[in-house]
């Protein structure tokens, strides 16, 4: 009996300690987690405002049909998102903490949510793990393409990794979260299919019914998702252990 009680209170204590840490990263971020948020928002920015230069300077398309192919990108979409984030926990820490719930301060409060923060991990690492598993050796690019590319896929999602292992409580996350996590990927596929049948571009080769059969775009598409629910899973049950050894 006493065991139980004894464990119990040591649960409760984690628990607590997690929920206060939580709550004073929303408050209020660390100057190293600034800095290092400040690092990762330039080099994700620059690496965006350049790959938009270099496929404006290099397009084969209208200027239009261009500019929407380019944010046709998973890759691209998704390093904004890191940028923004990353800026927000830059130049707006405590932005949205002093009351109202509603308006630009709530929405910014959103960017410094360990919820968040976890889901954007998720989805800058596929893009790490699908450029680099499947899609490196399909091209070479050269010059200032190449630090872009390298910048997008490799530099950005490995220092965003480093950033929640090292800066985001883990301990509030929960096995509930996930499913919502899984919108942004499956209305990304959506639109993609949906362009891309009204126009014949598909932003990838694994979803390239101009190349590839319906049913292997569906298994693709249907792993493409099946990859971000495991990652999701795996970071929320990563997160629950280190909660329980704080």
């Amino acid at each position: 009996m006493l065991c139980r009680l004894r464990g119990a209170a040591i649960y409760r204590i984690n628990s607590l300690n997690c929920s206060q840490r939580t709550a004073n990263m929303e408050k209020q971020p660390t100057k190293a987690m600034r800095g290092y948020a400040a690092l990762l928002a330039i080099i994700g920015w620059s690496a965006v405002i350049l790959q938009f230069y270099l496929i404006l300077h290099n397009r084969t398309e209208s200027v239009v049909e261009t500019v929407v192919r380019f944010f046709s990108f998973f890759t691209v979409l998704t390093n904004i998102l890191v940028a923004l984030c990353c800026t927000v926990l830059w130049l707006r820490p405590g932005a949205g903490r002093s009351g109202g719930s509603s308006g630009s301060g709530s929405w910014l409060h959103f960017f410094s949510k360990p919820a968040t923060l976890t889901a954007i991990t998720v989805y800058i690492t596929i893009v790490g793990l699908v450029y680099n598993v499947l899609l490196r050796l399909l091209w070479e690019p050269q010059g200032l393409q190449l630090w872009v590319d390298e910048s997008l896929h490799t530099v950005i999602p490995s220092l965003f990794i480093i950033f929640w292992l090292v800066f985001v409580p883990k301990g509030g996350l929960q096995w509930k979260d996930v499913p919502a996590w899984l919108i942004y990927p499956i209305v990304y596929t959506l639109f993609i299919m949906i362009r891309g049948g009204l126009s014949g571009f598909y932003p990838y080769p694994f979803i390239d019914l101009n190349k590839i059969a319906t049913h292997e775009v569906f298994i693709n598409a249907g792993a493409m998702l099946v990859g971000f629910l495991v990652l999701s899973l795996v970071l929320v049950g990563v997160g629950k252990l280190r909660g329980q050894r704080a």
